[in-house]
């Protein structure tokens, strides 16, 4: 089987500042633990706060492109894996086209006058809080989609991943990669990443579901998801089965829910059912940092996916590659994978 090029993802590429800090900090700037916002203008200061103040890592990243990472890793077949998305022209952006590279991932970044896109993590207890500064991310335009040296990773994919942050910045790109992907029996997943996703860009979110073939998210997320849809049920289970029989745009390929849960195990629904699946056990003393483990996890899914192994297999992937990842600061990994 050919694997050049055989996934892509579109998605906001963000340099991770990442630093362990205290509660003060949070309650300063009105932070909700374990939650991912986008900064507002009371959110600023805090950057260069973190920087000043606590001890920080840079560390690549932006949910889709961690899992394209993660994917290419598991895979460990160079150049099997691209990415999309918008940088600046600035030491940040070259730090991360560095980072894409020796990650194997085949990057075509688009380059804005602005600059490169941060996201705070603030760690606490091992749970991360993300408050992410779009800038340069915020800029990426369907034209550079369109230039035919980009379009051509579009047409060299068979499966393409987009977390649901890309919604807030270029719903058209979405649009036409899952256009194409439908009528070309190419499978089309995304995410639905996070609250305020579901509740805020509800409709952007909806235009596309019916091209889904793969919904990921966390238990919140569908929860968040259930509610702005008036489900009245908090029950993952449910809410999962739900999203797998929302219409389909194309009946080439059944729609599967993944939801992940914590340390409670996942929740695959397809063909009206619903499966479980444990994860990892994780002692306490081993949990690093929980930034990056859902992207970590969807990463290990897609490595086997693209490999058309069986369901069961993707998410003991998925699980393996999270299981790593929660143990390291960051959405950071080894030199091989043990899988």
């Amino acid at each position: 089987m050919e694997y050049e090029g055989i996934l892509l993802g579109m998605g906001n590429p963000l340099l991770d500042i990442s630093a362990v800090i205290d509660q003060d900090f949070l309650n300063k700037y009105d932070i909700k633990p374990n939650n991912a916002i986008l900064a507002e203008g009371k959110h600023l200061p805090m950057y260069e706060e973190m920087t000043s103040k606590y001890s920080v890592e840079f560390i690549a990243g932006g949910a889709t492109q961690n899992s394209i990472r993660v994917a290419q890793w598991m895979l460990q077949i160079p150049g099997a894996t691209s990415y999309m998305g918008s940088i600046g022209k600035d030491k940040f952006g070259e730090e991360m086209k560095k980072n894409a590279k020796d990650a194997g991932v085949k990057v075509h970044y688009y380059e804005d006058e602005s600059p490169t896109g941060t996201c705070a993590v603030c760690v606490l207890d091992g749970e991360g809080s993300l408050v992410a500064n779009l800038s340069a991310a915020n800029c990426y335009k369907v034209d550079h989609l369109k230039k035919p040296e980009n379009w051509a990773l579009v047409e060299k994919a068979k499966y393409f991943y987009i977390a649901g942050f890309f919604l807030t910045v270029s719903p058209e790109s979405i649009q036409l990669v899952a256009e194409h992907a439908a009528s070309n029996n190419k499978v089309f997943s995304m995410n639905l990443s996070a609250p305020f996703i579901c509740e805020f860009f509800k409709d952007q979110q909806e235009k596309v579901l019916p091209y889904m073939d793969f919904v990921f998210g966390y238990e919140t997320d569908a929860r968040t998801f259930s509610r702005v849809h008036g489900w009245e049920t908090d029950n993952v289970e449910e809410i999962a089965l739900k999203i797998s029989q929302w219409p389909k745009a194309s009946g080439t390929h059944k729609r599967i829910t993944v939801i992940t849960q914590g340390a409670d195990p996942v929740v695959v629904a397809e063909d009206g059912k619903v499966k479980l699946f444990p994860v990892i056990p994780l002692p306490k003393e081993k949990l690093v940092d929980t930034n990056g483990t859902g992207d970590a996890f969807v990463g290990g899914f897609l490595a086997q996916l693209v490999q058309e192994r069986p369901i069961a297999d993707c998410v003991k992937a998925g699980c393996y590659a999270s299981n790593v990842i929660i143990q390291r600061p960051g959405c950071t990994y080894p030199e091989k994978p043990d899988f």
